[in-house]
Parts: C-alpha cells; structure tokens; sequence
C-alpha cells in the first residue's frame, strides 16, 4: 500500500492557516506579554499601549511569512533593526521574545514542524535586533 505524502504549502503563510491564524498567535503573543511574570522585561520595553504593536506585527507577519505585505503597504521597508533602535534589546530581551513567541505558537497549535522552523527563523532575526551586548 502507498501512502502518498501531502505536499507542503506553498508559504509558511498557508501552513500556518492564513490572516486568521497569524492575528490568533500575535494575539497570544502579547496576552501572554502581559500576563507572565517571565516576561516583564520585555513588556516593559512596549510601553503602557500594545494596541499599536499587536497591529504592526501582524501585519508585518503576514507578509514575512508570506502572505499579503500589509506592513509594506503601510509604512514601505520594515527597516526592522532601524525601528528598534530606540529599544534596548540585549541578550534577555531576545531570549524572552523568542520563548514567549514559542509559547504562543504551542498555545495556539501551530504544526510542530512548522515552529521549528519559525524557531530557527526568529532566532537569527532576534539575535540579529541585539543593540547591547548584555
């Protein structure tokens, strides 16, 4: 008996399960910000507001993910280093968004396969929004 395999999707956008599951992970994402005490430093680099922030990272998502370039369209070129520059992210900061976005990716039940790869992913581009060596 064959088993056939299904093919992957197309983007991580269609894995993922379009706009819909993207504004349901970047929603957990900051309810849990704003929740976990094991978060805290990393909320408290957001400011009292996170209306503003749950907007652009969905909207940056999809289009990172590769979906619809909402952000583009908006506000052209991420420029993601750039913007962040204001913000002190260090070693602690990056390690508590990546693991409060891996939480969030469990919670909402994003396929195993698919975050590890977004895993890998977010971790270079993590790293690589350091501004501080700590």
């Amino acid at each position: 008996m064959n088993t056939e395999e299904k093919p992957e999707p197309a983007s991580a956008f269609d894995w993922i399960g379009g706009e819909e599951r993207v504004k349901a992970l970047v929603e957990r994402f900051y309810d849990l910000m704003d929740l976990e005490p094991g978060y805290k430093e990393l909320r408290a680099a957001h400011g009292s507001d996170l209306a503003s922030a749950r907007e652009k990272l969905f909207w940056f998502l999809c289009g990172w993910l590769g979906g619809p370039n909402h952000y583009i369209e908006r506000f052209g070129h991420p420029r993601l280093r750039a913007r962040h520059m204001p913000f002190k992210i260090g070693i602690l900061e990056r390690d508590q968004w990546l693991a409060c976005m891996d939480q969030a990716m469990g919670e909402v039940g994003i396929d195993e396969a698919l975050r590890a790869r977004l895993r890998e992913s977010f971790f270079g581009t993590a790293d690589w929004m350091r501004n501080t060596p700590l």
